[in-house]
């Protein structure tokens, strides 16, 4: 169990500093291509994953590590080549690249459009790349299929939010706290019941915490009291580590770390965990709790994606 929370609160505590920045979290798509065969090179995919993350930049959505639901995709078919007149000898090749936002669970295609590119090169290889690089994000057919696909998932959460927040209710209830603040996190800043996910998070992240406070300060008394030594106060101080300062059982677990700290001296370096001076607390909180439910979603990511439903 000790090593469990170790791992959670660290995740936690690495994401803080960068997640601080911003209360909202808005909607977030994953990006996923599949591996791009011939005629195309393997260095394809990459560049269509760069430019599905630029095209979501572009239009107000951020990009996610995490398959939490919906994704977006490209799949490129080639459709001309020539062989231009000259030396050295240049290829142009033209492709149908056709763009999807979709439902990964439900299998269900929000949005989709198709364009053409074209590129030229010396190789066929080179003319594909040229062709993936000049697809034109700006252009009327892309933009429209972004806002489309985006309005359909925010109407998604608009619809199923209620049921989202009363199951995370529910596993707090049944203290499987991480996976209730994944459901929460999942909730984008621009959905209906966005508040309510924050209050929700809120919640059910004051009750972890105090779980955890309860857990780790019974066993960090326990390592203590087995020795009373700078070896007691290590094991003490690993448990201490993952008490936050805004659980109920905080002062209790400080008044055991002075109480080590006064008997171990300059042996024990440790100190218990505080909140960042000049940062909004709240900000801090929702960070926090968020980063918990996003570090349960990265557990649970499938160990292979298949998407063969787009065609």
């Amino acid at each position: 169990m000790k090593k469990v929370y170790i791992l959670a609160i660290a995740a936690l505590l690495a994401a803080m500093p960068a997640a601080a920045q911003q209360k909202g979290q808005n909607l977030a798509l994953k990006v996923l291509v599949e591996d791009m065969t011939e005629p195309f090179p393997t260095t394809a995919k990459a560049h269509m994953e760069n430019k599905l993350n630029m095209l979501l930049t572009q239009n107000g959505i951020a990009s996610s590590d995490i398959l939490s639901q919906f994704f977006i995709t490209a799949k490129a078919t080639p459709l001309t080549k020539d062989i231009l007149p000259g030396a050295p000898t240049r290829i142009a090749e033209s492709m149908e690249i056709s763009f999807y936002i979709a439902d990964y669970y439900s299998q269900i295609i929000y949005a989709t459009t198709s364009v053409t590119a074209k590129g030229i090169g010396n190789t066929d290889a080179k003319a594909y790349m040229e062709a993936i690089r000049h697809i034109n994000l700006n252009s009327p057919e892309l933009k429209e299929f972004v806002a489309t696909g985006k309005a359909k998932v925010i109407d998604y959460y608009n619809t199923q939010a209620p049921k989202m927040l009363a199951k995370a209710n529910s596993l707090a209830n049944q203290k499987k706290y991480e996976e209730a603040l994944w459901l929460c996190a999942c909730i984008p800043s621009e959905c209906d019941h966005y508040q309510s996910a924050l209050d929700a998070g809120d919640k059910i992240y004051q009750q972890y915490v105090d779980y955890l406070c309860q857990v780790n300060l019974a066993a960090a008394k326990m390592a203590w009291a087995s020795g009373q030594n700078a070896m007691a106060a290590t094991e003490a101080g690993e448990y201490l580590a993952q008490i936050y300062p805004d659980a109920k059982c905080y002062g209790e677990a400080e008044a055991l770390y002075k109480e080590i700290k006064a008997k171990v001296l300059d042996d024990w370096k440790f100190e218990m965990k505080k909140y960042q001076d000049g940062v909004d607390l709240e900000m801090q909180r929702i960070n926090s709790w968020r980063d918990v439910g996003v570090a349960y979603g990265e557990g649970q990511q499938p160990t292979s994606t298949n998407i063969g439903f787009i065609r």
